[in-house]
C-alpha cells in the first residue's frame, strides 16, 4: 500500500497555509508583460542601503569563501554597547522570523499555549501550530492590541505572550503606561516577547522601554531587526535582546553561521549610521502625512500608523488589489488576515507615493462605473 508524503508529516503541519510573501516586482512584470512596476507590499525602506554601508559590503566581498563569523562577536559587542546590555544578552538571526522559532522550540512543549493579538504578525500563529502548540488568539480592539484581554487569558499552561508593537498590519502601539500595567498582570514563569520590529518608527514619549524590562530581570525578550530602518530587508539580519540565560539556552539549538557574512558587516556600518536612520524616519513621516491627505480626498478611511506602512480601508479591497497590480503598483490585499475589506500599503518615495495614489485614483473611478 502507497504510503503519502502528507501521511508521514506531522499532523500539525498538515493543515498549515504557507506564508505568503509580498508579490516580487519582477513575478509582477513577467506576468503582466509590463516593465516599471513600484512594490508597496513589504514594508521594506524604499531606500537603498547607505553608502558606509555599501562601502562596508564592497570591502567584504573578497572574503565570501570564508564562513562567517559564527558569534557575530563584532556585531554583538556593537548592539550592546548601543543598548546598555552585555554581549551575552544579544543574540543574531537570520531574520526575527527566526528568533521567533527558536523562542518556541526552546521554551513551548506541545500543547503548551501561546497568547498572540489577531489580526497581527502571521509567523506568531504559523510557528506556533508548526511546533505543535496551542494558539490563543486574542482580537484587537479597535485596531489596537488589547492587553487586558491578553492577560485575562494567561493559564497554566501560558509559555509565551507576543506583543507586535508596533502591530502589523495596523500600525497601531500600545503605550508604556498601558505595557506597565500589561506586566503588572502576567506572572513570573510567563516570557513576553515585545517583537519591534518598527520601533525607530514609533519612538515617542508614549512609546515603551522594554528593554528596561529586560533589567529589572524580567522573563522579557525584545526583538529588533536591521530589515527596515537599516533597508537590510534582503540580507535578513534581526537580533533578540534577552537575558544571558535565556540567550544561551537558545544558542544550543541555533544553526551555526546562522548570519551571514555579508549581513554582519551591513549591521554592523548601520548600527552606527544615525543619519541614514534620520533620513528615513523623516521622509517616512513625510510620506505618510502626504498619503493621510491624499485618502482623504479620495474619502478613503484609514488607520493612523506609527509604522511605515498605512492600513488603508477600500471598498472591495480584493478587486482594487488585483486592479493595482494592473496598474504596475503592488500592495498588500489583507483578506488572509481577516480584514477583507483593507489593504496595508508601505509609505514608498515621493515619487512612488505619487504612483501609488494616481493609479488608485483611476482605479477607485473604474470601480464606480
Amino acid at each position: 500500500m502507497h504510503t503519502s508524503w502528507s501521511e508521514l508529516a506531522n499532523p500539525e503541519v498538515r493543515t498549515l497555509t504557507p506564508y505568503e510573501p509580498g508579490k516580487p516586482i519582477e513575478e509582477l512584470e513577467r506576468e503582466l508583460g509590463i516593465a516599471g512596476a513600484i512594490k508597496l507590499a513589504s514594508n521594506e525602506n524604499p531606500f537603498p542601503p547607505s553608502s558606509a554601508v555599501l562601502a562596508a559590503l564592497r570591502e567584504a566581498l573578497p572574503s565570501l569563501n570564508r564562513y562567517p563569523d559564527g558569534s557575530g562577536f563584532y556585531l554583538r559587542e556593537a548592539l550592546a554597547k548601543r543598548h546598555g546590555v552585555s554581549a551575552d544578552q544579544v543574540l543574531l538571526g537570520n531574520g526575527s522570523n527566526e528568533l521567533i522559532e527558536l523562542l518556541l522550540r526552546v521554551f513551548m512543549r506541545p500543547g503548551e499555549e501561546v497568547i498572540m493579538p489577531t489580526p497581527s504578525f502571521v509567523v506568531y500563529p504559523l510557528v506556533t501550530q508548526g511546533a505543535g502548540g496551542t494558539k490563543v488568539e486574542i482580537p484587537l480592539r479597535e485596531w489596537r492590541l488589547d492587553l487586558s484581554e491578553m492577560a485575562r487569558a494567561i493559564t497554566e499552561r501560558t509559555r509565551l505572550i507576543f506583543i507586535a508593537n508596533p502591530n502589523n498590519p495596523t500600525g497601531t502601539i500600545v503605550t508604556a503606561d498601558e505595557v506597565r500595567q500589561f506586566m503588572g498582570e502576567v506572572p513570573e514563569r510567563v516570557i513576553v516577547v515585545f517583537d519591534e520590529a518598527y520601533y525607530e518608527f514609533a519612538q515617542g514619549p508614549d512609546f515603551p522601554e522594554s528593554v528596561a524590562y529586560l533589567r529589572e530581570d524580567r522573563k522579557v525578550v525584545v526583538l529588533r531587526t536591521f530589515s527596515k530602518i537599516a533597508s537590510l530587508a534582503g540580507l535578513r539580519v534581526g537580533y533578540a535582546l534577552a537575558a544571558a540565560e535565556c540567550v544561551g539556552l537558545l544558542n544550543r539549538i541555533r544553526q551555526p553561521f546562522n548570519v551571514n557574512s555579508l549581513a554582519q558587516v551591513a549591521a554592523l556600518a548601520a548600527v552606527e549610521d544615525e543619519e541614514h536612520t534620520r533620513r528615513s524616519i523623516a521622509a517616512v513621516e513625510k510620506g505618510k502625512q502626504d498619503l493621510y491627505r491624499q485618502f482623504r480626498a479620495l474619502g478613503l478611511t484609514y488607520v493612523p500608523t506609527r509604522a511605515n506602512f498605512i492600513l488603508v480601508q477600500v471598498p472591495d479591497a480584493a478587486s482594487i488589489y488585483a486592479a493595482l497590480l494592473r496598474e504596475g503598483v503592488i500592495v498588500r490585499a489583507m483578506g488572509g488576515s481577516g480584514l477583507g475589506g483593507a489593504l496595508r500599503v508601505t509609505i514608498g518615495t515621493p515619487e512612488e507615493n505619487t504612483r501609488l495614489i494616481a493609479a488608485l485614483r483611476r482605479v477607485l473611478r473604474a470601480e464606480s462605473q
